[in-house]
């Protein structure tokens, strides 16, 4: 369920909600104390800077830059006693525009103005509830969901994240198998409050068909993760956008102990995605990262590799599950083949805890534009600092500033990038 809400009465207007959810189930007095007992809710204030340069001679908008203040109200509730334990979870959120201008817009940050599409509009918002029912080890979720699946993981990279709406199976009932499956009907992108079907990402790189206005209602998903041990998971899973494509990804995460404070992480991702329908994908996606940890360092190298008729398949404005996806592109057009070199400290290493850096570069060829065309190329290289205060009147408050570079040739846009971005989290339960 969605709900705009406007800033001077957003707050209340969860709060009821809330109140109203729980008095729906009919709780007893006993009920509801063990409903209650568990709950914790949260506030979380992101401020959100967003500026993005576009390089290239034919660009036409030279720039992207927006400032926003986010508000995100979480709650959580326990479960009532008995076979089946019934709770509810609620997510209300509020995005408020500093500052944009017609010829800035566009970041993802602020929600268009319908009547005029170019500008941001000053506010936006929305409400969304959750059913929970737990059976033994077993959590089924009905209504609006944030789901991490290797086929569907909400994008949460702006001021308010994506969220869907629709039913989610988590079970736990065999030790060490961890299974998921689901549908889900519709999605509110991170720069809306509006409910839209689904639909795929597509562009001229990736040569898949059928995006633009053709939707869809129907995402099916089931999967497995079984942990063999401390050190070795491996898992299965399929997605099916209905009359888009079907897709069936395996994985292999694996962690080799080196001795004191060292080790070797092995990420391995293969998905084949066929079309369904309305499209024509076609594709086979290999990845591979590996990741050297010592002390507070880390040192990765990864490798991905695109192959088929199309480029990778996924929900348009989801994160796609590749290694090789970062701050500003995925290296997954067709035929690319890409490498990363990634390094990585924490700080607390040293003596300073809260505070992190991560750099890495990445490079992409062999990408096929069509018949007659020269193959395209594109790099990328990304920088986050970010500091968490560990005591004081600051505690818990987040900065983090993300810079990005991403140049191409022969396709796509040139493009430097700056994201600072300051969050506070308010416990309230």
């Amino acid at each position: 369920m969605l709900i705009a809400t406007p800033n001077s009465q957003w707050l209340n207007r969860i709060t009821c909600g809330l109140l109203l959810s729980a008095g729906g189930l009919g709780l007893s007095q006993p009920a509801a104390a063990d409903f209650l007992a568990d709950s914790k809710a949260g506030l979380e204030a992101r401020n959100f800077y967003f500026n993005r340069d576009f390089r290239q001679d034919s660009a036409s908008q030279s720039k992207q830059e927006e400032w926003a203040q986010g508000f995100l109200l979480r709650y959580e509730s326990g479960f009532t006693e008995g076979t089946v334990g019934v709770g509810i979870d609620a997510i209300g959120m509020l995005g408020l525009k500093l500052d944009s201008s017609a010829d800035r817009s566009g970041t993802g940050l602020l929600k268009r103005d319908k009547e005029a599409p170019r500008a941001a509009q000053d506010e936006y918002g929305e409400m969304g509830l959750t059913a929970k029912l737990r059976a033994s080890n077993s959590v089924l979720k009905l209504g609006t969901l944030q789901p991490r699946l290797p086929t569907v993981q909400a994008n949460d990279s702006r001021l308010l994240p994506q969220t869907f709406q629709g039913g989610h199976l988590n079970s736990l009932e065999i030790d060490g198998l961890t299974f998921d499956a689901g549908q889900l009907k519709q999605v509110s992108q991170r720069d809306s409050s509006d409910s839209e079907d689904l639909s795929i990402t597509s562009g001229a790189a990736r040569a898949i068909s059928g995006g633009g206005t053709q939707t869809s209602d129907e995402f099916n998903f089931a999967g497995a993760t079984y942990k063999w041990n401390s050190n070795l998971a491996t898992g299965y899973n399929y997605g099916n956008l209905d009359d888009f494509y079907k897709q069936h990804i395996f994985t292999v995460l694996h962690t080799l102990p080196l001795g004191d404070k060292q080790s070797l992480k092995t990420d391995l991702r293969y998905a084949r995605s066929t079309d369904e329908g309305n499209s024509n994908v076609d594709n086979k996606a290999f990845g591979a990262m590996f990741t050297y940890a010592f002390g507070g360092h880390a040192l990765g190298v990864g490798y991905q590799s695109m192959s088929g008729d199309t480029g990778y398949a996924y929900i348009n404005g989801t994160d796609p599950f590749l290694v090789n996806y970062v701050q500003i592109g995925d290296f997954a057009n067709k035929d690319e083949t890409s490498w990363q070199a990634r390094y990585d400290f924490n700080f607390a290493s040293v003596g300073i805890p809260g505070l992190t850096f991560m750099t890495r570069y990445l490079t992409g060829d062999n990408i096929d534009l069509g018949a007659g065309k020269a193959d395209g190329k594109e790099w990328e290289r990304n920088t986050d600092i970010a500091y968490v205060f560990q005591d004081g009147v600051l505690k818990n408050l987040g900065v983090k500033w993300r810079n990005a570079t991403l140049r191409s040739t022969n396709f796509g846009n040139d493009v430097d990038e700056n994201r600072l971005i300051v969050s506070y989290t308010l416990p309230l339960l």
